[in-house]
């Protein structure tokens, strides 16, 4: 993707290098690269003869936008903060800004959608009707959907799955390089395998191999854009209240939702959560113990019913959380 982009502003030089860098040492860095874009033709329009990164033009490029989440300003400011020390490492001046000097504001706290919730939004799911523009519209949705919560996916592991990704011989989808680059298989329950050999059989009895599994018009993946406008709807004909921007339920959700669903499940069924956890957390792609043992403290607060069994097997995680440790992928 670096390749494709040639920047302009007065810091192109540095950035087309710091970019190059990251994709060296083995960082995806697109979203990054993004911003980055972003920030040149800013400083091409507004710092055109800049020659030093000061705190004035990272002060006036990391200004609030009205549309955006303080999270998102926070992200922002992160960016430029690591530009910034590359270009001082290289001996170029460059004003470096201090770590968390914007603060991400208040977390979002997942939604955890009930068995009876789930029920009727895949039910709603099924209502999908074809539609021309997007002609396998009816029969992606229900898949998708089900995929998502039942393999505990992120989104775009969903979306961006090829048609070899997915191996129904074996019941196995196969994940690349998902956040921070970690690669991985899912195995599927045998109703979800089913489910997509019927799929599979009337959206992709000639595809290659490199098709999109999930097909949007054009043969490109769905959009989030796409993926988000289906969500409301089902929510809506399932008769679950949406709070609002930034409030949820989100699409998202339901990837935590599966995750505190299997340990409740394990905990009602006593079993050993010691032995079960790094399987939840080889399953989910998670990079740490603690992003896994952040639902655990979601269980205990979801179903408070089961709080005496997680803080026995888990005396110093379940008091320790307290939200200090927050889940972001």
């Amino acid at each position: 993707m670096s390749s494709d982009i040639q920047y302009k502003g007065p810091f192109k030089e540095h950035l087309q290098n710091y970019v190059e860098l990251k994709k060296a040492v083995g960082y995806k860095y697109d979203a990054e690269i993004r911003h980055l874009k972003r920030f040149d033709q800013f400083t091409l329009e507004k710092h055109p003869g800049a020659i030093d990164l000061t705190k004035e033009i990272i002060l006036d490029w990391c200004g609030k936008k009205t549309y955006e989440s303080q999270t998102n300003r926070s992200s922002r400011a992160s960016i430029m903060r690591q530009f910034a020390k590359y270009m001082d490492s290289v001996g170029a001046n460059a004003y470096i800004l201090p770590k968390g000097y914007y603060p991400k504001g208040q977390q979002y706290t997942p939604y955890i959608y009930t068995t009876e919730e789930l029920t009727k939004f895949f039910t709603e799911s099924e209502k999908c009707k074809y539609c021309c523009e997007c002609p396998y519209r009816h029969l992606i949705m229900p898949v998708f959907f089900r995929m998502v919560y039942m393999c505990g996916l992120r989104l775009s592991e969903a979306r961006l799955l090829k048609v070899a990704d997915v191996d129904l011989e074996n019941g196995i989808l196969i994940i690349h390089q998902s956040k921070k680059d970690n690669s991985r298989m899912v195995p599927m329950s045998k109703a979800l395998i089913e489910r997509c050999r019927h799929y599979s059989d009337k959206v992709h009895p000639f595809s290659e191999v490199e098709d999109y599994y999930f097909p949007a018009l054009g043969g490109k993946p769905m959009t989030m854009g796409n993926v988000y406008k289906n969500f409301r709807k089902f929510l809506w004909g399932a008769n679950i209240s949406h709070g609002g921007r930034g409030k949820g339920p989100r699409v998202h959700d339901f990837r935590p939702t599966y995750a505190v669903h299997c340990l409740k499940k394990w905990t009602e069924q006593e079993k050993n959560l010691t032995a079960y956890l790094p399987v939840l957390k080889t399953y989910m792609g998670h990079d740490t113990f603690e992003e896994t043992a952040y639902y655990l403290r979601m269980t205990a607060d979801v179903f408070p019913n089961i709080t005496l069994k997680l803080e026995t097997q888990f005396p110093k995680v379940i008091p320790g959380l307290g939200g200090d440790i927050v889940e972001t992928d």
